[in-house]
Order: C-alpha cells, then structure tokens, then sequence
C-alpha cells in the first residue's frame, strides 16, 4: 500500500527544452515507485512556442500564470490565468506565450511516467 509522501520541488532538476522553456517531473515511477500518475511543472518565456508533440495518453494543465494559446491541428485555444485545458491522447499541440509575463503551468498524465511523445519539427498553428 502507497504511503503518504513529501516530494520537495527543489530537490528536481529543470529539463531545459529550449530557450526560456524548462519543466520538473514531480511526481512519477522513477521519483515515488508504485504511483500510477506523471506530474510536472513547466515555464515557458514570453514569446515561446514550442514544437508541437502528441502523447499516447491524454494530459491536462492547469495554468498558474500568464496568458497564451494552445495551438493545434485546426484548432486555437486561447488560455489565461486559472483554466484548465485537456488534450487528448494523440493530439498534436504547442504551447504560445503570447503574453508579457511567464506562463506557468502544472501538467499530469494517467501515466506512471512522462508518456511516449511524438515530435514534429515546425511549430503547428491554425
């Protein structure tokens, strides 16, 4: 049986992904053996937009700070500050911070680790 558990922030290292984009898997497998759940934290920079993925399973976000657009194929869905947004399994999407300030965001998976993602290599915009 899973016991309760402290997983400080500050004992994880940022993934840098590229300029002004990291995030910390805070929770998972590898961190807490025997959790069935992947959650992180991520930053992405004013003017970031990521590289579009797609992940086997689905994933949700809840964004913490800033102003942005999540961007997919046919599909542009503005967030700010407090929404959640939910990307099914298989969906491309890119992060846009189209904001001034950070956009921060915790992100999860029903996953015990960070899901298999596949990458494309031009940014996806509606």
């Amino acid at each position: 049986m899973q016991r309760l558990a402290r997983l400080p922030f500050d004992e994880v290292k940022p993934e840098h992904l590229n300029a002004g984009t990291w995030r910390k898997i805070l929770l998972s497998a590898d961190r807490l053996p025997g959790v069935h759940s992947c959650v992180g934290y991520s930053n992405f920079a004013p003017g970031t937009v990521t590289t579009p993925i797609a992940h086997e399973v689905e994933e949700f976000a809840f964004v913490l700070t800033g102003t942005g657009e999540l961007r997919g194929d046919n599909e542009l869905v503005p967030f700010q500050q407090y929404d959640m947004l939910y990307i099914p399994a298989g969906s491309w999407h890119a992060i846009a911070n189209t904001g001034e300030t950070d956009v921060v965001m915790v992100f999860g998976f029903p996953s015990p680790r960070y899901p298999v993602t596949q990458t494309r290599q031009s940014p996806s915009r509606p």
